[in-house]
């Protein structure tokens, strides 16, 4: 054995520390330690050790100094299976499937996932993603999106904008079961079936200058609800102020009823988006909201608690009120409309 050499390498202060510890471990088993009172002295895993003393006993004191030869790098994605991978997301489907997946994917070009992955990160590919989209058939469209855009980035004097609408067949659904609570390491539960107790319909008007929002719940949403609430906004807000309404195009809107007391109240104007154009009304963000914080995991067992959480939700949301910011102008919005449509063309 060489004793006196590994003694030296231990002893110098200047031999690097992994010759240090390898020189130990033949040392400690020379003197008939066990393995795990190697390991124990040492620091190392019991791997480690048994590995140290087989090469010592292999190629000697000198086996210690070398480290284990690597495997290389693996070798770069050519060029070619690259555009193979972005051609096939692009332009092709797998079979008995609607889009790629990683598996199916690297299956077809017979890559790993991870090399998959790496090339649909670097080309900007997500096949497992879609997003919905309606581009408006509206004779009027451009004139519609300019005044309501105009109505957001320049609103009139002495007036307010109310963006209106109202969401229908909210549901006061009850679970069949108690869920879980939401504890450390596991996520809240509730059933997936449930019991119907009935809908209402959520009357709201965002003031867009403040963010402040006036709801009214009703049973139902004709044209009597819609008058009744215009009744309610007429009471609800100061009168030397005019009040632009922005509003879809259901027919309770337009209803002769409607008409005929909008005529007797001149302080009221109306504005029409344009059909498929509920986007440019920033009411909707607000229900977006409402149904996502309060009414989508609510647990109601009747439409009269559904009714108070919406009352309640509306009062605190009105003790601090924020207005959502519009930032696209009018020519910006029909321009990225226009590209919408020259790219379906051209597809289709």
């Amino acid at each position: 054995m060489d004793r006196a050499q590994l003694e030296s390498w231990v002893a110098d202060r200047n031999t690097p520390q992994k010759l240090v510890w390898r020189s130990r471990i033949v040392l400690l088993a020379a003197d008939n330690a066990g393995t795990m009172a190697i390991v124990r002295a040492t620091g190392k895993s019991k791997r480690t050790v048994v590995r140290w003393q087989e090469r010592y006993l292999a190629l000697g004191a000198a086996g210690l100094r070398r480290d284990a030869s690597r495997p290389g790098r693996k070798p770069p994605l050519s060029a070619a299976a690259i555009a193979r991978v972005v051609h096939m997301t692009l332009h092709e489907k797998p079979p008995a499937a609607t889009h790629w997946s990683l598996r199916l994917m690297a299956a077809a070009a017979g890559l790993s996932r991870s090399s998959v992955q790496r090339i649909w990160n670097a080309h900007g590919l997500k096949p497992h993603l879609t997003k919905t989209f309606k581009l408006s058939n509206d004779k009027r469209f451009v004139e519609k999106v300019e005044d309501i855009v105009g109505l957001y980035l320049n609103p009139p004097d002495k007036a307010l904008v109310l963006s209106v609408d109202e969401k229908s067949q909210i549901q006061a659904l009850d679970r069949t079961q108690p869920g879980l609570p939401l504890k450390k390491g596991r996520a809240g539960t509730m059933t997936h079936d449930y019991k119907r107790h009935g809908t209402t319909t959520l009357f709201a008007a965002l003031d867009v200058a403040t963010g402040r929002v006036i709801g009214q719940c009703m049973q139902r949403h004709r044209h009597q609800e819609w008058l009744r609430f215009l009744r309610t906004i007429d009471r609800n807000t100061p009168k030397t102020l005019d009040l632009h309404l922005i509003v879809d195009n259901y027919a309770t809107h337009k209803h002769p009823t409607v008409r005929g007391w909008l005529e007797k109240n001149p302080r009221f104007h109306m504005h029409f988006t344009p059909t498929s154009g509920s986007w440019l009304n920033q009411v909707e963000r607000f229900f977006g909201r409402i149904t996502h914080d309060q009414i989508r995991r609510g647990v109601f067992k009747s439409v009269d608690q559904l009714e108070t959480v919406i009352k309640d939700y509306l009062e605190h949301h009105n003790e601090n009120p924020k207005p959502f910011a519009w930032t696209k102008s009018a020519t910006e919005i029909l321009e990225k409309v226009a590209r919408g449509r020259q790219a379906l063309e051209s597809q289709h």
